[in-house]
């Protein structure tokens, strides 16, 4: 448990240290090589996006995600860890709101049509099952009313839908880092195919955001670090409470 524990910690340091080197290296190819940032509808406005979608759909998302593996959980009562978890959610879908609005202002004002490509129906797919996943987590296991039965039927679909969200905001990040690249680099310029210092950035920045998703999805699947369900770890104690009276009862008393 101590080895698994430690194992767990060591994961999170790591997770940490990605999901900042995320973060961090999209918003300095943003800043560095795509002029900055602005709110005007304008071309430094598109920049919040990918700034916003990996911070939300990947980083934080993947936080939320790692919440009940933290040993802490398996104390105490599970209502305020749901309620980290489900503030957490609602954080990387508010970022996640706020980047979409920051393209579709962009496409608007430059006259660029809508959800044509491949990486905008991914990212649409991911957010519009990440607002679904949300509402239906929050309306069963946030909130009293439902039944131990249904929640039971609905958590293993609840698990697998939050990895299948992860790996959608992958998919959408590094099909959205190639098609900025294809646009920007333009073979009249700086080919993308002569590998100039900016591709060699942002192809090593969707590596950090591939690597801190499986890593995520890793923990998440670990069994070791799964956090018990609260039937099972009563039955546990009960069973370990059993074996102590037992052994106790079995010894010689001294007289």
């Amino acid at each position: 448990m101590v080895m698994a524990s430690r194992g767990f910690y060591l994961a999170c340091l790591l997770l940490g240290a990605l999901g900042f080197l995320c973060v961090l290296c999209t918003t300095y190819w943003a800043q560095h090589w795509r002029g900055g940032f602005a709110w005007d509808g304008g071309q430094y406005m598109f920049n919040w996006h990918p700034v916003l979608m990996v911070s939300g759909m990947v980083v934080l998302y993947g936080a939320a995600s790692l919440v009940y593996r933290l040993p802490q959980a398996r104390l105490g009562p599970r209502l305020p860890w749901k309620a980290l978890h489900a503030a957490l959610h609602l954080g990387a879908f508010v970022l996640t709101v706020v980047g979409l609005v920051a393209v579709f202002r962009y496409h608007s004002r430059a006259r660029i049509t809508h959800l044509y490509s491949l990486h905008s129906w991914l990212g649409l797919a991911a957010t519009i099952l990440f607002a679904c996943q949300w509402f239906l987590g929050f309306a069963v296991f946030l909130l009293p009313w439902a039944s131990l039965w249904l929640r039971g039927l609905l958590k293993p679909l609840h698990i697998f839908f939050g990895a299948a969200i992860l790996s959608l905001s992958m998919a959408s990040v590094i099909s959205g880092i190639n098609e900025k690249l294809f646009f920007s680099l333009k073979n009249a310029t700086m080919p993308y195919q002569s590998l100039p210092s900016e591709a060699i950035f942002a192809n090593s920045t969707g590596l950090l955001v591939v690597a801190f998703g499986i890593l995520v999805l890793y923990v998440l699947l670990a069994s070791s670090w799964k956090c018990p369900e609260p039937g099972v770890l009563a039955d546990r104690q009960i069973g370990q409470f059993h074996r102590k009276w037992v052994l106790g009862f079995g010894r010689v008393q001294p007289v």
